[in-house]
C-alpha cells in the first residue's frame, strides 16, 4: 500500500523554530517494515507549503495519508491557532486525492480527536497517543478496522475513540529511519533549541495541573536503553553532520540514573555533540550536572512553573522554592547556559504572591550575574487544556464555562492580575539587558 505521511503546519508564519517530524518518521520506518511503501512531507520546511503538498499528492498518488497535527497553537500567550491550516490541509488532501483514506493522529490530534473528525469529515480514521503497533494492524484491515489501542473512527453516525495505548517497549525502540527525510534541512534553522529531536524515554509520574503528557504518554516511565539512545545519536552525527539534539523526554534528568547512563556512554566514545533538555530540579545535583557539562550538554532548561511556593503548590509541581533556587545555584556556577519557564497569575494570584514572584524572578537573576549564563526566562499565562485539572480550575474560578472552545487558545488571566506578565517581562527584560551590557 502506497503510504504519504503528512506534517501539517506546526509553527506560525514563517517561524524559524522548526521541529524535525519524528513521528511520521518513526511511523513510516515501522510501515515499511510490514512491506508498504512510503514517502514524507513535511509542510513546515516548503516555501509553498500547499504547493508543495499539492505537487506529491498528484506525483505519489498515495492510497492512504497520514495526516499529523502536532502542535493546536503557537502558545507563547498567543491567539494565533494552527487549526485553520490544518482543516486547510485536510481538505486540500481530500480534494486533490479523493479515493486516499486519510488517517489522523499527532500530539494536537489526540487532545482533541472528536472534535477534530467532527469539524472535518473527510478524516476516515484517526489514532490517539502511540501508532507504532496500533498504524500497522488498522492498515493490515481498513474495510474491517480493528479494536486497536488509540483508534478513531466513524461508526453509526457517531465518533467512536478508543482508549490509547501507553504501552510501547521502548527497550525495543524502532529507531527512526532518518533517511526518510534528511535532517540536515534542519540544521541550523532554529534559534531557541535544536531541531532534532531524540526520545529516551516516554511517560510521566507527575501530576502538573495543566500539562498533557500523562494523558498522551501514561504516567508509566518507559525508558530506551542508554546504549541504544547514544547508538542513535551517534548514527545521525555521522550519516548526516547533526550536532546538536534535544531531549523530546518530558523530564530528561528523571528517573535518577538514566541520563547519567547516557553521558557516560557519550563519554566513553568520545562524541563531540551538544544537546539539551528539561531539567527537573529536586533531582539536579552538582555531581549530575557536572557530568552533563562534560557530556555536551549546552542548555539547561527549566520549568519550575511556579514563581513561589503558593503557586508551585498550586500548580502540584511537588516542589520547593528551595528545590528550584538550589538547581538554579548549581547551573549558575556550570559554563552551561540556562533557560527558565514560569507561568504568571496562576489561580490564587495576591498581591502578597506578586510581590515574593518579583523577588524570586530577581533572585535567579542575582545568582546567574557573575557568569552571564542565564539565557532567558520564559513567562506566560496557562493555556488550558481539556482532561486537566487547570480545566476544573479554571471553570470553578469563572474563566472559562461551559460553552467555552478549548480548541482554540484559551488562558487562564483573569483580573485583578491579568497585565502582572507585562510587569515581570519589564523586570526580566530589564534584568536580561544590563546582565549582558554589563551595567547594573
Amino acid at each position: 500500500m502506497r503510504v504519504l505521511f503528512v506534517q501539517s503546519p506546526s509553527v506560525e508564519g514563517n517561524c524559524q523554530e522548526k521541529v524535525y517530524p519524528l513521528g511520521i518518521v518513526l511511523l513510516a520506518g515501522c510501515l515499511k517494515e510490514t512491506g508498504h511503501q512510503v514517502d514524507i512531507i513535511d509542510m513546515n520546511i516548503e516555501t509553498d507549503p500547499y504547493g508543495a503538498l499539492k505537487s506529491r499528492l498528484m506525483s505519489y498518488k498515495p492510497e492512504v495519508v497520514g495526516l499529523s497535527l502536532r502542535n493546536i497553537d503557537p502558545l507563547g500567550n498567543k491567539t494565533a491557532s494552527l487549526i485553520p491550516p490544518f482543516l486547510v490541509t485536510v481538505r486540500l488532501v481530500a480534494s486533490v486525492v479523493p479515493e486516499a483514506r486519510l488517517i489522523v493522529g499527532g500530539t494536537g490530534f489526540s487532545l482533541f480527536p472528536e472534535r477534530l473528525m467532527q469539524e472535518a469529515p473527510e478524516i476516515r480514521f484517526g489514532i490517539v497517543g502511540e501508532a507504532e503497533n496500533s498504524l500497522p494492524l488498522l492498515l493490515a484491515s481498513l474495510e474491517n478496522p480493528p479494536s486497536v489501542p488509540g483508534l478513531c473512527l466513524r461508526r453509526g453516525g457517531e465518533i467512536q475513540v478508543l482508549s490509547p495505548s501507553g504501552s510501547v517497549d521502548m527497550t525495543c525502540y524502532a529507531t527512526p529511519q532518518r533517511d526518510f527525510l534528511d535532517p540536515s534541512l534542519f540544521s541550523g534553522i532554529n534559534s531557541y533549541m535544536p531541531s532534532i529531536g531524540i526520545e529516551s524515554k516516554r511517560g510521566c509520574s507527575f501530576n502538573c495541573v495543566y500539562c498533557v503528557y500523562p494523558k498522551i504518554q501514561g504516567k508509566r516511565i518507559r525508558c530506551r536503553l542508554p546504549r541504544s539512545v547514544v547508538d542513535e545519536m551517534e548514527r545521525v552525527n555521522i550519516d548526516y553532520g547533526i550536532n546538536r539534539f534535544h531531549f523530546t523526554d518530558p523530564i530528561v534528568n528523571f528517573p535518577e540514573g538514566h541520563l547519567e547512563d547516557i553521558c557516560r556512554e557519550i563519554l566513553a566514545r568520545r562524541l563531540k555533540i551538544k544537546w539539551d533538555g528539561f531539567m527537573r530540579e529536586d533531582h539536579f545535583t552538582e555531581k549530575n550536572a557536572s557530568l552533563y557539562e562534560k557530556a555536551g550538554c549546552e542548555c539547561f532548561s527549566f520549568s519550575p512553573d511556579g514563581l513561589c511556593q503558593e503557586s508551585l503548590d498550586t500548580l502540584d509541581k511537588r516542589l520547593s522554592e528551595k528545590d528550584v533556587i538550589n538547581a538554579a545555584g548549581i547551573a549558575a556556577r556550570t559554563d552551561v547556559m540556562s533557560v527558565y519557564h514560569f507561568m504568571v497569575n496562576v489561580p490564587g494570584e495576591t498581591k502578597l504572591t506578586c510581590e515574593r514572584s518579583s523577588r524570586f524572578l530577581e533572585k535567579i537573576y542575582d545568582m546567574h550575574a557573575s557568569k552571564k549564563n542565564l539565557g532567558t526566562v520564559v513567562l506566560n499565562n496557562i493555556r488550558i487544556l481539556p482532561g486537566t485539572p487547570m480545566e476544573t480550575l479554571a471553570r470553578e474560578a469563572g474563566v472559562t464555562g461551559p460553552d467555552t472552545d478549548l480548541l482554540y487558545p484559551t488562558y487562564y488571566n483573569p483580573k485583578p492580575f491579568e497585565t502582572f506578565r507585562y510587569r515581570l517581562e519589564t523586570l526580566h527584560l530589564c534584568r536580561n539587558v544590563f546582565m549582558w551590557q554589563g551595567v547594573r
